[in-house]
């Protein structure tokens, strides 16, 4: 709500002052703050000190993340914000002071003239911490969910791989317990595909009551990880859920499949001599 700074309040130093919705919300709940008057009582102790640090709210912007240092929110996604007030560049020189430059070429092929730039205005002035604002932002905000979530990438990876193994494993001992079993319904004159079926399915009991009862679990503590996820996602997501099943049925079929092509290929002669 309200308004940005007129070029004039800006060249003008006047004392005004644009908040965020967490400061309305945590000083001015159920108030209207366009024309309230704000306190700034860290600038009197400043380099740059004011003697009368109040100023006039005139807009309202919405939350952004403003944790960590370089302004770019570099404490996290998951950092609470916190109350924040903006105020004309012109009217204290203290403060870190960020230039934001907008180009449509490369904007680290540009340091150089920008420097130039800043040079001819006030030689004084040393530009540190040059960085494209999208490559800052990226590190500042989303390397720690990256990170996060490789792990996660690779520990799925690593138990999948654990379940794939493990359903072979089993059908495979199984089926080679049973190839006596086999080849007796194969004399009998069951066919391949019987074989294939019967094994398969075996299997895909085993599967269907491990997904199961990892489904029940996951929704009984979906409440007690809420806490921990990102803002918006949700403990009960119905596409991952479903997602997640269709891919261990997957692997579990391929699982599966391995041993039961196996046992469907053996001589019924071979298997009435194995035991």
């Amino acid at each position: 709500m309200g308004r940005g700074f007129t070029e004039s309040e800006v060249n003008d130093a006047r004392k005004v002052a644009v908040v965020n919705q967490k400061f309305v919300s945590t000083y001015l709940a159920g108030e209207d703050p366009i024309g309230r008057r704000v306190k700034l009582v860290g600038l009197k102790s400043a380099a740059d000190s004011l003697g009368e640090p109040s100023f006039e709210i005139v807009g309202v912007v919405g939350d952004v993340a403003n944790q960590g240092s370089g302004g770019y929110g570099s404490g996290g996604l998951r950092t609470p914000i916190q109350p924040q007030v903006w105020v004309p560049y012109t009217v204290t020189g203290s403060g870190l002071q960020v230039l934001v430059v907008r180009s449509q070429q490369s904007p680290m092929a540009l340091m150089n003239e920008v420097q130039q730039a800043v040079w001819a205005t006030d030689p004084g002035v040393a530009l540190v911490y040059p960085d494209a604002l999208e490559h800052a932002i990226s590190q500042g905000l989303y390397a720690g969910p990256r990170f996060t979530l490789l792990l996660m990438i690779i520990f799925g990876c690593v138990g999948l791989l654990l379940v794939t193994v493990g359903v072979y494993s089993v059908l495979a001992y199984t089926t080679a317990q049973r190839t006596h079993e086999i080849g007796v319904r194969m004399a009998l004159g069951a066919e391949r595909a019987n074989v294939l079926r019967l094994v398969i399915l075996e299997g895909l009991r085993l599967v269907l009551a491990g997904v199961a009862v990892g489904l029940v679990v996951s929704l009984l503590l979906g409440r007690a990880v809420e806490a921990q996820l990102w803002p918006g996602v949700k403990p009960y997501d119905p596409a991952t859920l479903a997602s997640t099943v269709l891919l261990l049925l997957a692997t579990g079929v391929m699982a599966c499949w391995i041993p039961a092509r196996r046992a469907a290929r053996v001589d019924p002669m071979v298997a009435l001599r194995y035991e």
